[in-house]
């Protein structure tokens, strides 16, 4: 069990909230969460690079000059590899590069992601409730009133946020939303700053909960 510091809009202490989620042991906790960082972003990559082997290069069907007589390297096609435009080597073909790791595992890696972030996560009362338009300098002047500095990265979880807050926070290049339920151990453990609503500590727990 943990607890996480409660602020209000204005950024004034509002007490305490629990965060209760079972982690990994510490003798296997970095390894996981290693392993978890390394499939969610192998999974992120494309795998769509592809280069044409001398098979695969048009051309080469006679040969470009005759064995003998021009001083030069003898050669049988134009689409070796020693010519431009010539096939390569051991170069890259469409892969997938999808990494396993269980169910069980996965949700332990964001558990355990998460409790190690417990110091640096506040807990802010209706954040951006009051926000009726799009406006970028409320969230700014928010996030500076709870201590955060405009050059921190900082990862904002919501439950249920409005379309207000989501323009608003769009244009802030260090501030990312996400939604309680969608987390991940990458973006939980780059982030300098988690903050969130009540509802999102409330969804974790209920969606996270290993009971």
């Amino acid at each position: 069990m943990a607890n996480c510091v409660v602020k209000d809009w204005q950024g004034k202490d509002s007490g305490q909230a629990e965060l209760t989620l079972s982690v990994a042991r510490d003798t296997t906790a970095s390894d996981l969460l290693h392993r978890a960082v390394l499939r969610q972003l192998a999974h992120a990559r494309q795998g769509t690079a592809s280069t044409l082997t001398r098979a695969e290069v048009a051309g080469g069907g006679r040969k470009p000059y005759k064995q003998k007589g021009t001083g030069r390297a003898r050669q049988g096609s134009i689409r070796t590899p020693l010519r431009p435009g010539g096939g390569i080597v051991f170069g890259p073909k469409p892969r997938a590069y999808s990494l396993s790791l269980n169910r069980k595992e996965r949700r332990l890696a964001l558990r355990t992601a998460l409790m190690s972030r417990v110091e640096d996560i506040t807990v802010v009362k209706g954040f951006g409730d009051t926000l009726e338009a799009p406006k970028t300098k409320e969230i700014t002047a928010a996030l500076t009133r709870l201590g955060i500095t405009s050059d921190t990265r900082v990862l904002l979880v919501l439950d249920g946020a409005s379309e207000a807050v989501k323009l608003s926070v769009r244009n802030l290049e260090r501030v990312k939303l996400i939604a309680a339920d969608q987390l991940n151990v990458f973006d939980l453990l780059n982030a300098q700053k988690l903050v969130l609503n009540e509802g999102a500590l409330a969804k974790i727990q209920e969606v996270y909960s290993d009971g």
